[in-house]
């Protein structure tokens, strides 16, 4: 049976185009569509859907108020926001992430582009990967916390021989961590529970686009205790801080001859679609002079981070933190790297702070 979806739209012609991708695809239907959120909130009211695809600026109500409405009243939806790269847009969207919004598209700049098959590959990406996680989960029992995962999560293979963090001759730790689809949302999760004392630093990968980062980044901070940037060339790494790489950049850290590390943004092309790539992150971080290093995967499609941390972990004792598929919004990342066999805990969502502040401690 295909998947019922509601697109909302006051653009009469994008309405058609994302009807179209979306009737293009074998596993889903657009069912209804609505001018606005208002029209929207009518319908969510009395109807459930598999999914609604929701524009940002609409009149009478917009995305945002929409999903206030739906969240003040526990209406239940799966809904991703399509949004453009203004700086305003951003905002919202970052926003209607916190706000119950499973994800985002970026929103073509015009009718040509709509059209072409980036955005339709995109747009049915994020739905198909959504809706498998779903599917699995239902499929699967929840789990507790443990320390290895388990075989509905994968088989894992044997692990490479790496060196482990040892928590009780800890010197100098950095936290690494990776998330792509569902990952501004799940941040919001992470972030704002870990202390402003945490006894490292963190650098972060999130992909999305330029501007989106800058965004989340200053929400995340606002929310939060710990203090949290997007990345800038020559950042120089301090405990208790959060460094967010850029949209459209590819983020480093770097050794300087003083014992210090700053964070070295380069323009190399994106790798398999990625920039920034989370494999360059965790590949820069075996050059660094950092004793320890926990690396945490949490939700998202495909397999950025795996190769990274497989490569680090034959240079530096690291202990991996992975996000369980119950809680994930796509069980993509976190299962490959599971698979890999080099997890030393699979956790959800809510647990990921307090796990890692249990490897790294507090000042």
């Amino acid at each position: 049976m295909k998947k019922n979806i509601l697109v909302v739209d006051d653009s009469a012609l994008m309405r058609r185009v994302l009807c179209d991708i979306i009737n293009s695809d074998r596993t889903f239907q657009a069912t209804d569509v609505c001018r606005d959120g208002l029209e929207a909130y009518e319908k969510l009211k009395t109807k459930s859907y598999d999914g609604v695809i929701l524009d940002v600026n609409m009149p009478r109500m917009d995305g945002l108020q929409l999903l206030e409405r739906l969240q003040k009243e526990n209406i239940k939806a799966n809904v991703i926001m399509v949004s453009t790269l203004t700086s305003s847009d951003a905002q919202v969207t970052i926003l209607a992430m916190e706000r119950g919004a499973i994800d985002f598209v970026t929103k073509p700049t015009n009718i040509i582009e709509a059209k072409g098959e980036d955005f339709r590959k995109n747009l049915l990406s994020v739905l198909e990967a959504v809706f498998s996680t779903r599917t699995y989960v239902r499929s699967t029992r929840p789990a507790p916390v443990r320390t290895q995962p388990e075989a509905s999560e994968g088989p894992a293979k044997t692990a490479p021989p790496f060196k482990k963090l040892n928590a009780a001759g800890a010197k100098n730790r950095l936290v690494a961590l990776a998330c792509s689809t569902g990952g501004p949302k799940a941040l919001q999760d992470v972030i704002p529970y870990l202390p402003k004392e945490m006894n490292a630093p963190m650098v972060l990968v999130q992909h999305m686009p330029t501007g989106f980062t800058k965004s989340m980044a200053e929400r995340l901070d606002e929310i939060s205790e710990i203090s949290v940037k997007e990345a800038e060339e020559g950042d120089v790494l301090e405990k208790g801080h959060i460094y967010i790489a850029p949209g459209g950049k590819h983020m480093e850290v770097k050794k300087k001859p003083n014992g210090t590390h700053v964070i070295a943004l380069n323009d190399m092309p994106a790798i398999g679609g990625l920039k920034p790539c989370a494999n360059v992150m965790f590949d820069s971080l075996s050059q660094t002079g950092f004793d320890e290093i926990v690396c945490v995967v949490l939700t998202g499609m495909g397999a950025d981070g795996t190769n990274g941390i497989l490569s680090l972990g034959k240079h530096k004792p690291i202990h991996v933190i992975a996000q369980d598929a119950q809680t994930c919004v796509v069980y993509g990342m976190p299962k490959v790297v599971a698979e890999a066999g080099v997890v030393d805990e699979v956790v959800p969502l809510k647990e990921v702070a307090k796990t890692i502040i249990k490897n790294v401690g507090v000042k």
